[in-house]
């Protein structure tokens, strides 16, 4: 009888671990879960979202990689970003510099713009002035720019924002959440950007089953 208990017991750790080995991606290596699941949300769509900072050079690098992912993703995922701040007050300006772009509905194409007056021109955003300045370039009254920077949804939607950060456990950017469930960033496992975007093509797929 004993016998019996330990040869199921051995076929069962056997095919649990076979069918470990055949997934090219393993939960605690390349993707982490994180502990506290929001409620679910009935969506059919699959939720993929980026936490990034335009102080982050990591994240300036990794934009391409992104941009070219994000032509080319599945019809049901959806897509967005939340610009994370640390508690660093200059993180913090331009976190809110993006928000303020996306209810403005400029962010699609102010986004690769910053990132570029950042690191490949060099230029410093030290006030809100000069946010202003920048995001006037791209239709929006200066005046209109700030009003929205220093609104009450601006703040609302900021510690919103953060709070995913904690949720989630971001620590590090560039880094990636799939459907609230799974976080994807940078290790000695996922040691490019293009695996990283392979373990969310292969986290999104994961999901898009369950629905």
């Amino acid at each position: 009888m004993i016998q019996k208990i330990i040869l199921a017991v051995s076929l069962l750790f056997g095919a649990q671990l076979a069918a470990a080995q055949s997934e090219p991606y393993q939960e605690g290596v390349h993707y982490f879960k994180i502990a506290q699941l929001p409620a679910e949300t009935g969506s059919d769509k699959v939720e993929v979202t980026e936490f990034f900072s335009y102080a982050c050079s990591h994240c300036n690098t990794f934009d391409p990689y992104l941009q070219s992912w994000s032509q080319s993703k599945p019809d049901n995922v959806k897509f967005d970003r939340i610009a994370v701040a640390f508690g660093r007050k200059t993180w913090e300006m331009l976190a809110r510099a993006y928000i303020t772009a996306e209810m403005l509905g400029i962010a699609d194409t102010s986004h690769p713009a910053m990132m570029d007056a950042i690191w490949k021109q060099g230029k410093q955003f030290r006030s809100v002035d000069d946010l202003a300045d920048f995001y006037s370039g791209f239709g929006v009254e200066k005046s209109t720019f700030l009003a929205n920077y220093q609104s009450f949804a601006a703040d609302s939607q900021l510690r919103k924002s953060q709070r995913d950060v904690q949720l989630f456990g971001i620590a590090g950017t560039p880094s990636m959440v799939v459907n609230r469930k799974y976080r994807v960033g940078s290790n000695k496992d996922v040691n490019d950007f293009s695996v990283m975007l392979d373990v969310v093509n292969y986290l999104v797929e994961k999901e898009s089953a369950t629905q």
